[in-house]
């Protein structure tokens, strides 16, 4: 949200609530306490999706949302994202409505109180953040079995938390749990994972963008660099972790972020680590595709979570970035990312 909607107190809240661990754990365990469980809480046909930032993870949760049958973290269960209906009941009191606008990211996709977001990583930040976030980088991930307990119960609180609307499928957009997918796959069996990639350059060119963008922000804004701490985003900007699998066969280390180079590393090591982790439940999804004049993967999305999203055509063509010619880059790294990207093309019909 802009930053215009944060005065004062309402930073000193998110603060208070998501700046400390066990804040953010003992909210859960009181929600959990005064909520009864969702009896479809591990067994519902829920949806993940998950992928590099800037793959179009967020156009994908928003249309998936649009169908009315998935609950999913709004910006108005911020800051207690682990406690929402309670917090809801509280939050009741001084409820604000307000217009649409642009997100921090300038790429167009405007936001208000009542849109979903990716606030889940909350949840693993704050019971098991020390596991897989590092000084330098994100690495892989392995929940024990009671943290994987605790979140199938934060599912059934998201769940219970308003159930008049009719939504009793959890909707997740998390792109950090590309470091978790065997997890989070054998802890919902009954769940889809969609992991949208993109063209490798585009895909790079974009990264590199957002990176510059909120490197300024954050030097500017410290408030901004913290909230995204808190909410364990660390894909660019004064934060910037990347993730570390060490399965593309290129070295990060020979670049900087300030190169095409890097960021063309950071998504080889990404897809290289799906297609070779990729779980029985999961489903590649094509950005270019999905974004295109044709239905067949707008298609093969909505057969996937079954549902119908036939009106959400607009929406992808919305999403459809502006191309940047291919630039001269280390032929090493041109053909890694290439060879990927066509494996990534390949693997779409039987992974469907």
């Amino acid at each position: 949200m802009p930053d215009s909607d944060y005065g004062t107190t309402s930073k000193l809240l998110h603060r208070l609530a998501l700046a400390t661990p066990f804040v953010a754990q003992a909210s859960h365990d009181l929600e959990s306490m005064l909520n009864r469980q969702s009896s479809g809480a591990r067994n519902g046909r829920h949806v993940f999706v998950a992928g590099l930032a800037r793959a179009g993870t967020t156009v994908l949760m928003r249309s998936l949302y649009r169908s009315g049958e998935f609950r999913s973290l709004t910006y108005r269960d911020m800051p207690f994202v682990l406690m929402p209906k309670t917090w809801s009941g509280i939050s009741s009191l001084f409820r604000r409505h307000k217009a649409e606008e642009e997100r921090a990211h300038g790429d167009r996709v405007m936001v208000n109180f009542d849109s979903p977001e990716a606030f889940e990583e909350v949840f693993w930040r704050s019971f098991c953040g020390d596991e897989y976030i590092y000084d330098t980088a994100l690495k892989p991930h392995h929940p024990g079995e009671e943290t994987i307990e605790q979140f199938q119960r934060f599912v059934g609180n998201v769940l219970t938390s308003n159930e008049s609307d009719g939504r009793e499928r959890y909707l997740s957009k998390n792109n950090n749990n590309l470091l978790r997918l065997p997890a989070i796959a054998e802890a919902f069996p009954k769940a889809v994972i969609f992991i949208p990639f993109r063209e490798p350059f585009q895909h790079a060119f974009s990264l590199k963008k957002q990176h510059e963008l909120f490197l300024s922000t954050h030097a500017q804004d410290h408030f901004s660099l913290d909230y995204m701490n808190w909410l364990g985003h660390h894909e660019f900007g004064g934060n910037h972790r990347p993730f570390r699998f060490g399965e593309s066969g290129l070295t990060l280390e020979d670049y900087r972020p300030d190169s095409l180079e890097y960021w063309l590393c950071c998504w080889a090591d990404s897809y290289a680590y799906v297609l070779n982790h990729l779980p029985a439940a999961a489903r590649l999804i094509s950005y270019e595709d999905l974004c295109g004049t044709t239905n067949r993967e707008r298609s093969r999305l909505r057969e996937h979570a079954g549902l119908a999203l036939e009106g959400d055509a607009n929406l992808f063509q919305f999403a459809k970035a502006k191309s940047h010619a291919t630039p001269e880059v280390n032929l090493i790294v041109k053909t890694r990312v290439c060879e990927i990207y066509s494996a990534l093309q390949n693997a779409r019909p039987s992974a469907g």
